[in-house]
């Protein structure tokens, strides 16, 4: 903010005038006043207690009365032991509203062409069932994350690695081959990849059937699962399709692009995207193929029984499989593959993996593993660890058909916010196709808001009648706020009022409007903070903050109807810079907000 750093320098050349004492303006700790005192900016002076030789109390009285008195910006000061609070001139907040009204995108850097090249991975599907629940977090989270590092001026690849291999899709195959009659999306009008998810559900069920006969022949489990048919027929198939059977292979891709379709139609509706999407299919072999070439150069070693491994434990890790005896590759096989095509594809500054935390042990491995086979970007591999989100009811288990799927939760989504809005009687005065949009924004704003609200390395419970009250911190209450200073702004254009580009600088504030014009500038700052945790928890609870600080200056004070006419358009030009935030804040979630609710 452009007062803290005018306040910074004034502290620093405070410090030399008072004190003949050079510091750097890196050593000035200025944070938001806490909200029982006066003040805007407290100003820590602990640090300076050895070139002063003073108390804090006197210390921190002799800074402010300096300020006061060398620094415009100052207005007042007040000394809490060894806080200096400062409060700021009012003009001060006036002309840092017009920088904020000045700048349509304020808080956004713009990115330059040489700017470092981020790829994000998120989404990470695997083709025998549709996306549920843990696929939406891990969406809306890589997604906001690509938006949030954008906004900080990097250049960013989004991209999508589709587990399109494997035991898993041989065994919705072969339900589909013994009971599936020929059924395909059309015939059952089902989405393809939920049809396919319905087989691979069938096929658990009749193991599980398969394993309790055996079992009742005096087999254990484990003898039960190694003679089991039904298990040994997918493994046939598997080994059918890495041997390029056609018909085996035919099949695969008809299937597999019917769950395309499926996935489409559900991103689509989410709202996320993709610039590239690579298919482990094709990138298995290109892993395997590092593998080999690892072991040539003696990076990795090879066992008796033929498999390859890598020897970690100098690295404080254990060995790890990497080709199995038969020459089957491993997941981590597959992942060395994609970071060679995607380093081959583009000139990666960092790699992004967004992956749940089960997963935190792969990717140490995985990054120790890319710099030891000479890629730039191994070492500085970032696994964005996210905690699991589960519903109230506990935890989903997609073999046997309990997940939420994607497409349903959002459908509830939209169903529960239409009731909701009709009860409150907020669509009243709307189009039906209007209503509809807006309905659709709701519900799908309050999935997007609740999920990400949430700190993305904490385990979550997603409760959906939560997620859409239009009351407290929910995407509902931020939307309609925002639907609310659109109508005003509406208002005053109905009534001539149009605002200026510039605001005088002698409008008499009060306490409430130079706190929101400070929570109002902080938006960039969040901005960067956000991309430097990642998370963007920070940009969600920021934008609630405000438009709750917001709401409660909105009941307090008259807008339209102030009297004093500066006063009246300085508080419709600070509600359209803080609309403004909003709308761009949200979008950096991913989250459309109404114009009329």
């Amino acid at each position: 903010m452009v007062i803290e750093q005018q306040i910074t320098g004034a502290v620093v050349a405070g410090i030399k005038a008072l004190y003949r004492a050079e510091v750097a303006p890196e050593q000035i700790q200025l944070q938001k006043t806490k909200k029982e005192f006066k003040g805007h900016l407290t100003l820590v002076v602990f640090p300076f207690l050895k070139l002063s030789k003073k108390s804090p109390e006197l210390t921190a009285q002799e800074l402010g009365e300096y300020l006061k008195e060398n620094e415009p910006a100052v207005a007042e000061f007040n000394v809490i032991k060894g806080f200096l609070n400062l409060t700021v001139a009012a003009s001060c907040w006036v002309d840092l509203l017009n920088q904020i009204q000045a700048q349509p995108t304020y808080g956004i850097r713009q990115t330059a062409e040489d700017a470092p090249l981020v790829m994000i991975e998120y989404s990470s599907p695997n083709t025998n069932k549709p996306l549920h629940l843990g696929h939406v977090r891990n969406n809306l989270l890589g997604f906001s994350l690509a938006e949030i590092l954008k906004a900080n001026g990097y250049r960013v690849i989004k991209t999508n690695i589709v587990n399109d291999r494997g035991i898993h899709i041989c065994k919705s195959m072969l339900a589909w081959q013994k009971w599936g009659n020929r059924a395909t999306p059309e015939s059952t009008g089902k989405k393809g990849d939920h049809l396919i998810g319905d087989f691979y559900v069938l096929f658990d069920k009749h193991y599980k059937e398969e394993l309790k006969t055996l079992g009742a022949s005096g087999l254990t489990k484990e003898e039960a699962e190694a003679k089991s048919p039904l298990m040994a027929e997918a493994r046939e198939l598997l080994r059918k399709w890495e041997a390029g059977d056609e018909e085996t292979v035919a099949l695969w891709k008809r299937m597999n692009s019917w769950v395309y379709t499926g996935f489409e139609e559900t991103y689509k509706r989410m709202g996320v995207d993709f610039d590239k999407i690579y298919y482990e299919s094709e990138t298995y072999l290109e892993g395997k193929s590092k593998v080999l070439e690892g072991l040539k150069k003696g990076i990795f070693y090879r066992r008796e029984d033929g498999s390859i491994w890598a020897d970690l434990t100098a690295d404080g890790l254990d060995e790890k499989l990497l080709l199995r005896s038969d020459g089957t590759s491993v997941y981590m096989t597959q992942d060395i593959g994609t970071a060679k095509l995607r380093f081959d594809d583009y000139p990666i500054s960092k790699m992004i993996y967004v992956v749940g935390n089960e997963q935190n042990y792969h990717f140490q491995v995985l990054s120790i593993l890319l710099d030891k086979l000479g890629f730039a970007f191994g070492k500085g591999l970032v696994h964005f660890s996210y905690g699991m989100v589960e519903l109230p009811e506990g935890k989903m288990k997609s073999r046997e058909g309990t997940v939420v799927d994607a497409d349903d939760l959002m459908e509830e989504m939209v169903s529960t916010a239409r009731e909701i809005s009709q009860e409150l009687g907020k669509l009243e005065e709307l189009s039906t196709e209007e209503a509809e949009h807006i309905v659709e924004m709701v519900g799908l704003g309050s999935l997007k808001y609740f999920i990400l609200k949430v700190d993305p390395r904490k385990n979550m419970t997603f409760n959906p009648k939560e997620s859409i009250d239009f009351n407290g911190n929910t995407g509902p209450f931020i939307q309609y706020t925002y639907a609310r200073i659109r109508s005003v702004l509406r208002k005053a254009e109905e009534q001539g009022i149009f605002l200026p580009e510039v605001l005088p600088p002698n409008i008499d504030l009060s306490e409430k409007e130079e706190g929101l014009v400070q929570l109002t500038a902080d938006f960039a700052t969040t901005v960067k903070e956000a991309g430097m945790e990642y998370s963007p928890a920070y940009i969600a609870n920021y934008i609630y903050d405000l438009v709750k600080e917001y709401n409660q200056f909105y009941h307090d004070y008259s807008i339209l109807r102030e009297e004093n006419k500066d006063v009246k358009i300085f508080r419709l030009v600070l509600s359209s810079n803080i609309a403004k935030i909003v709308k761009t804040g949200m979008q950096l979630l991913g989250i459309e907000v109404p114009e009329r609710m």
